[in-house]
């Protein structure tokens, strides 16, 4: 059994509360640098490739760079999700660590919190961080995310300023009406610096209306640590609603084998959502296909 990807999240302290997020309802928790190692060992049959996310900012830890540093003695190359208000507090050489992989910046967090900064101010680093990276040649992906352009919520005067200022600093043209026409899925700024657009999705409650069968990546590509060492099937159950065991007492092994997690793996190869949580998700339409005829 591999995995494209496993998400753990170093900690659930994100430090900002964006309109497009709910609320965090576990105690706030950071993931200890022992308990992160031992998780290492247990994900090196599994996949080589780890995202310290699922709600937390991993930019809120000082000591950022000591996971770093273990997760590339181990051998695996991480994502990092942040909202890039806490980008100032890093040394930004810490975020073109060899472990890193690809960095993704969520700028539509600015205008969806009271920041008591300017949005140049707040786009400073990040900008920065661009210009670092392509100074010293890394091959770090930054992805700078605008998940916005749902017809519902999207923000086309904010979406307006922002394109102005990155079309100034890349040299590239952005015209925000032809962007929304066209709706591309990504615009390359620089090499390996890509503007990347989608629409908000609704996480998963088990308050909400939906409901509905359906398949998912979960369990499939990928699936989440939580900081408190639980084990979750996707990187949208940031609860621990469908928790299949817990790192402190299993391994991860038994984990993956257990019936709740098998029965959950056979559910989505016939499109069946076994738990209420995954019937609730709203996410997995994204993956709808044709069920297979045998």
């Amino acid at each position: 059994m591999k995995f494209y990807r496993v998400y753990v999240e170093l900690t659930n302290i994100c430090g900002l509360k964006c309109s497009f997020c709910p609320p965090k309802t576990l105690p706030t928790q950071t993931m200890s640098l022992d308990f992160f190692e031992h998780v290492l060992g247990e994900l090196q049959p599994y996949t080589k490739e780890l995202a310290y996310h699922i709600v937390g900012d991993p930019l809120t830890l000082s000591n950022l760079e000591a996971y770093l540093e273990l997760t590339c003695q181990k051998d695996f190359k991480v994502s990092l999700t942040t909202s890039g208000y806490f980008l100032g507090k890093q040394d930004l050489k810490t975020l073109l660590h060899p472990a890193i992989k690809q960095i993704n910046i969520s700028l539509n967090s600015y205008n969806k919190n009271s920041m008591p900064l300017s949005f140049e101010a707040y786009m400073l680093p990040i900008l920065r961080l661009c210009q670092l990276k392509n100074e010293l040649k890394k091959e770090i992906f930054i992805n700078l995310r605008i998940w916005n352009m749902d017809e519902k919520q999207s923000e086309k005067e904010f979406n307006e300023h922002l394109f102005a200022l990155l079309e100034k600093e890349f040299h590239i043209p952005l015209h925000v009406n032809d962007i929304y026409k066209n709706r591309p899925k990504s615009i390359r700024l620089a090499p390996k610096i890509l503007l990347h657009f989608d629409d908000y999705f609704e996480w998963p409650s088990l308050h909400v209306a939906h409901q509905s069968e359906g398949t998912c990546q979960g369990l499939s590509s990928h699936f989440g640590i939580l900081s408190s060492g639980k084990v979750v099937p996707c990187c949208l159950d940031k609860d621990g609603i469908i928790e299949l065991g817990d790192l402190h007492v299993n391994s991860l092994q038994d984990i993956l084998q257990s019936p709740k997690t098998q029965a959950m793996i056979r559910g989505f190869k016939d499109h069946q959502a076994i738990e209420l949580l995954c019937q609730k998700c709203s996410y997995k339409d994204r993956f709808k296909k044709e069920k297979n005829v045998h």
